[in-house]
Parts: structure tokens; C-alpha cells; sequence
């Protein structure tokens, strides 16, 4: 009879053993999660919103056109606020940091603009320039973007 109550506390162990390993979050890393083509929901300029997509009394609708493409890596495609589109590469620095670089035709502050990365997502991409650009008026701007 011991035996047979050993066998069975065993195979109970075992059984909680692959349920808990089956019940471990596996976080996809962030070059898979960024991996797509992103357009603005909401964008913040100095901490004031100046665009929702949706929205009715956006300051800035151009916001409309914004789009980020991460979905070829490392190829990177933005169209900012004003239509203005450029290509080049992007890399990720640790799980913090987006950089665009190589932007052919550069931008108005040259071939390399740099985010901070907030929320990042399959559905939500929140970044935060580290630079203030200068194509809307030297402020320091928030994105919140989705893949559609």
C-alpha cells in the first residue's frame, strides 16, 4: 500500500510540475511585438494632445497621415505629420530605444531621429521623441500608435 501512495504522490507532483511550466507567460521579445506598420492615435505635443485619431477638434489633423512602418526589418518607412516620407533602417537599443537612421530624403533634423519606448504591444506602440523637432515648432512629441 505505501508503495502505491508513493507512486500516486509522485505522479501528482509530476502533473503540477508541467502545469506550472505550462502556465508560464512567454513575453514575446520587442523586435517581433514593433515588427508591423504603425499609424497615430494619438499624439501629444509638449504634453498637450494635438491629435486623437477620430477626433473632431484635432489641432493637428496631418496627424492623420502619420504612419511608422517597422514591418520589414530593418527597413524603416515614416511619413510624418506633413506628409513628408523617408526610408532607411531601424535598430533597437535594449528594450528602451528606437532609432531611425540612414533617412533618405533626411528629414528636416537629419538622417536620424530617436524615440524612448513606453507600452509596447502586438496592438500599441507608445514612443516619445528624444530630440524636440524642429518640423513642429521645437516641441518634444509623444506618440501613441496602433497597427490597424
Amino acid at each position: 500500500m505505501k508503495k502505491t501512495t508513493h507512486i500516486a504522490f509522485v505522479a501528482v507532483l509530476g502533473l503540477f510540475a508541467v502545469l506550472a511550466g505550462c502556465s508560464k507567460d512567454k513575453t514575446t521579445p520587442l523586435s517581433d511585438r514593433i515588427k508591423r506598420n504603425w499609424t497615430a492615435q494619438k499624439v501629444e505635443e509638449n504634453n498637450v494632445v494635438v491629435y486623437t485619431k477620430g477626433g473632431t477638434s484635432n489641432v493637428k489633423p496631418g496627424y492623420s497621415q502619420y504612419s511608422l512602418d517597422l514591418s520589414n526589418p530593418p527597413t524603416v518607412v515614416i511619413k510624418q505629420v506633413d506628409g513628408f516620407t523617408s526610408t532607411g533602417q531601424y535598430e533597437l537599443q535594449g528594450d528602451t530605444k528606437l532609432i531611425l537612421k540612414n533617412l533618405s530624403p533626411a528629414p528636416t533634423d537629419g538622417p536620424t531621429i530617436e524615440f524612448n519606448i513606453g507600452i509596447a504591444t502586438e496592438t500599441s506602440l507608445e514612443l516619445t521623441r528624444t530630440t524636440a523637432d524642429r518640423k513642429t515648432g521645437g516641441t518634444t512629441n509623444k506618440y501613441t500608435l496602433a497597427n490597424p
